[in-house]
């Protein structure tokens, strides 16, 4: 009966443990894809964020590497045009299972991976959505990849280059203000 006892603890001991764990592991943020941002960042009533970022070159980034001199290959260009490239997202895995959403430049290039700030309870705090792993980018997220390593590099304006790609949720319905970029 005692040994009963003992064994039905450790099993409650190790539950915890293990529940414990699986919970700072979920905390761990990790890539989703440009394709759940979607879901709440396209048409007019969301600012068209989706629709704009498609018309940018970061969206179509990959299409400029070229197959022939194997930059499709090179983790050098892959770490720019790709999104979280060596980081838990576009890696030979992701690319062999056709990851559209990771191939490109996407959202999470820029605001960081997704898993803990996607989903639209979280999104609608700003404070929420930061402490959740949401990066606000800046010049230097964007000077990680727009720099003299890149062949292409012919030097870089911040102010002109974020006012191409500048994107806001509009104002909420009841006078909030409008948050997020």
């Amino acid at each position: 009966m005692k040994f009963n006892r003992i064994i039905i603890i450790a099993a409650i001991c190790l539950a915890f443990v293990a529940s414990a764990f699986a919970q700072d592991e979920a905390k761990t943020p990790t890539y989703v894809g440009s394709g759940k941002c979607k879901m709440c960042h396209k048409g007019e009533k969301n600012g068209n964020i989706w629709e704009t970022w498609l018309e940018t070159p970061h969206a179509k980034a990959m299409s400029k590497l070229d197959p022939a001199k194997g930059e499709d290959k090179n983790p050098e260009c892959l770490a720019c045009h790709t999104t979280g490239y060596g980081a838990g997202g576009y890696d030979a895995m992701a690319e062999m299972m056709g990851a559209e959403d990771l191939g490109g430049v996407g959202c999470e290039s820029c605001h960081g991976p997704g898993s803990e700030y996607k989903s639209k309870k979280v999104m609608e705090s700003r404070e929420a959505s930061i402490a959740a792993g949401l990066w606000i980018p800046d010049e230097n997220t964007c000077k990680k990849c727009h720099n003299e390593k890149s062949p292409t590099f012919k030097g870089f304006n911040y102010e002109e280059a974020y006012a191409k790609i500048v994107h806001h949720l509009p104002p909420k319905a009841e006078g909030g203000a409008a948050e997020g970029e």
